[in-house]
């Protein structure tokens, strides 16, 4: 039997009705809504070939409504990937089925992003433009030349982010970027006019986007939108005309078919509605078959583009942009040892980064408007902009959230390793990107300047207290504060060498000295280390992070002043620490002698290393303005301060 594009997208909606009304869990409404599209999208016009998810030439396709992972897990069965299965979509959202009830790119390939939180998957995608773009400048047309898509819904568009991310897309008329809005005018709570009356075509249009509509439901309207847009040079939004839940008879059109089942009764009315005469889960071998021709659509381009491959001049820099070598580090050290410096460590993490961006022609760097504070920009690299593609250095403006998701986008896309600035504060602003870092495994570097009380006058509003504990507590996401030039380098390899997962730069604005004075191996790969040892009888342990390193040797000079051993245990990440064995550990932290932690922030957590019997000097309320010495006194965090109470503590 021939399949007919009706018989296609109705596949769709059979499958996601099936596999949600299986779980009693999900959203069958969207992928619903949205079958025509997808079926246009995946049977005409995206590039890709099931046979070869990683092709990196592919067209990207980023499900931002992430509720909807129905229809994504759908299409990649139906085209012909290796999964999910059938039995994996009959498990949807069980434990143990990669089919999970938001889609995620480490457990499925094919899944690009990681997306649920909405307008995330959206301004990943701009990310993954830039990197398209970027990598065509470098490479040629030959090598990169794809598209990225987006299928995203009215809370999508509805999220803050979705403001950061298309102004940005629209100032670098990204043109290889389209965004499928699935304009179905439903959210949860009801219509979309309850919470809404924007005019949303009007606002992309007002950012430099190309503005087209289709109806969602008609295979000829979509298909023409998809040429209009194609052919426009600036980002597109096509506006997607649809009914959520479409074939749902009582249902469709209303928030009842958002997010629960539809119930026995309602699909086997839309089994009638559909024409689909069919057992849940089975879809006739001739519908099956017409998908499976749309994937192999992509077999052809792809292995054209590996014939090309395979001669260009560039395939060994082509194929290594994904490895980052750490040979740069010995030589850097060795000079810094030689010339010690003291310097502030974003000023160490800017000279750091100027061996690096030589060494890694893949880095591409940019800040949120801090250029300059967070001394991201080094010599060489010059702006990517509209009119230049090929720099490596994005001025993201005031966005840190858009500029975070972005750069989980280009990492997720490859062939790129992004870093982005702004102050440590300010991560509060870029948190639920920095979450999905941490997530979907992407290698992004956040550096993250003025880490304290030490940024001195502008006050509690710009001094983070709390932050540095609750970016610890994140899974995944390794968090380091260097002390020093030599620690900020060592960070750095470690930051770069991460392929699984994101890596956070906390960094002073004021001076430090420079209190390494050996090389040799990294040792703050080790999370923590005995910078200086006891030379008295080992009574203390001062364990510090960052600026406070300096204090803590100053605070044993005095302890071993007065006959007190006392070792400096220098700790620039925690994560990194809590992976050694418990020999080591038990080694830098030996349990039969006072342990105390010094950090400019709150104390909550130190516990773990001092014990509850340990001292926790730090700040436990907000911090204020003032000259950065003089906070450092009025806080009691300075060895003077300091020293009396270890004192007093052993008695």
């Amino acid at each position: 039997m021939s399949a007919s594009f009706t018989d296609c997208a109705n596949a769709i909606r059979a499958l996601s009705m099936d596999a949600v009304e299986a779980a009693n869990s999900g959203h069958p409404g969207m992928p619903m809504g949205m079958a025509d599209v997808a079926t246009v999208l995946f049977q005409s016009y995206l590039k890709f070939d099931p046979a070869d998810p990683h092709w990196p030439d592919r067209d990207r396709f980023v499900l931002s409504a992430g509720h909807g992972s129905m229809l994504i897990y759908s299409l990649l069965h139906l085209t012909g990937y290796a999964r999910p299965t059938l039995e994996d979509i009959k498990n949807f959202r069980q434990v143990g089925s990669p089919c999970a009830g938001h889609p995620e790119n480490f457990e499925l390939a094919g899944v690009e992003a990681t997306t649920g939180p909405l307008g995330q998957g959206l301004a990943m995608a701009v990310g993954m433009a830039i990197a398209e773009r970027h990598l065509n400048a470098t490479f040629g047309d030959a090598l990169v030349d794809h598209r990225t898509w987006v299928i995203a819904g009215d809370g999508c568009l509805m999220e803050g982010i979705n403001h950061e991310a298309i102004g940005l897309a629209g100032h670098l008329k990204l043109g290889r970027l389209i965004v499928l809005w699935d304009d179905n005018k439903i959210t949860i709570d009801g219509a979309v006019s309850l919470s809404s009356s924007e005019d949303i075509p009007a606002r992309y249009a007002a950012t430099g986007w190309h503005v087209v509509e289709c109806d969602g439901h008609d295979q000829a309207s979509i298909a023409a939108a998809f040429d209009v847009a194609l052919a426009d040079d600036r980002p597109s939004l096509v506006r997607c005309r649809t009914i959520i839940g479409k074939g749902a008879p009582n249902k469709q059109g209303s928030s009842k078919v958002h997010g629960s089942a539809l119930g026995a009764d309602e699909v086997a009315a839309a089994r009638e509605t559909l024409g689909w005469h069919h057992p849940a889960f089975e879809v006739p071998e001739g519908i099956r078959a017409a998908w499976q021709a749309a994937g192999r659509r992509g077999a052809e381009p792809h292995a054209a583009w590996k014939q090309r491959l395979a001669s260009d001049s560039n395939r060994a820099a082509f194929e290594q942009r994904d490895t980052a070598s750490s040979d740069w580090l010995k030589p850097y050290v060795d000079g810094l040892l030689a010339n010690p410096q003291k310097v502030a460590t974003r000023k160490a993490s800017e000279m750091a980064l100027e061996a690096i961006n030589v060494a890694l022609p893949q880095t591409i760097g940019g800040s949120a408007d801090l250029t300059g504070s967070n001394n991201t920009l080094t010599k060489g690299l010059k702006p990517f902009t509209a009119d230049d593609y090929s720099g490596r250095y994005v001025y993201y403006g005031i966005r840190e959230f858009g500029m975070s998701a972005a750069m989980n986008g280009m990492a997720l896309h490859g062939g790129v390793i992004p870093y982005g600035g702004t102050f440590l504060v300010f991560s509060d602003y870029a948190r639920p990107a920095i979450r999905l870092s941490a997530l979907q495994q992407t290698r992004v570097v956040y550096v993250m300047t003025h880490d304290s009380i030490g940024l001195g006058e502008d006050g509690p509003t710009h001094q983070p207290i709390e932050h540095m504990m609750s970016l610890r507590v994140i899974p995944n996401l390794d968090v380091y504060r260097p002390c020093d030039t030599v620690e900020t380098a060592e960070c750095w390899a470690l930051a770069l060498e991460k392929t699984d997962g994101p890596a956070l730069l906390a960094l002073s604005r004021q001076n430090l000295p420079q209190l390494r004075t050996d090389g040799g191996e990294n040792r703050s790969a080790k999370g923590a280390y005995r910078l200086l040892a006891a030379e008295a009888e080992r009574h203390v342990v001062l364990i510090a992070t960052g600026s406070e390193v300096e204090i803590a040797v100053a605070a044993r000079a005095a302890l071993e002043a007065q006959g007190i051993g006392a070792d400096v245990v220098s700790m620039p990440s925690w994560e990194r620490f809590d992976a050694q064995s418990e020999e080591y550990r038990n080694e830098v932290l030996p349990h039969h002698v006072l342990r105390v932690s010094i950090e400019a922030g709150t104390t909550m957590g130190w516990e773990r290393y001092t014990g509850i019997a340990g001292l926790r000097f730090g700040i436990d309320q907000y911090g204020a303005s003032g000259p950065a010495p003089a906070l450092y006194a009025h806080f009691g965090l300075t060895a003077a301060a300091i020293v009396p109470q270890i004192v007093a503590a052993l008695g």
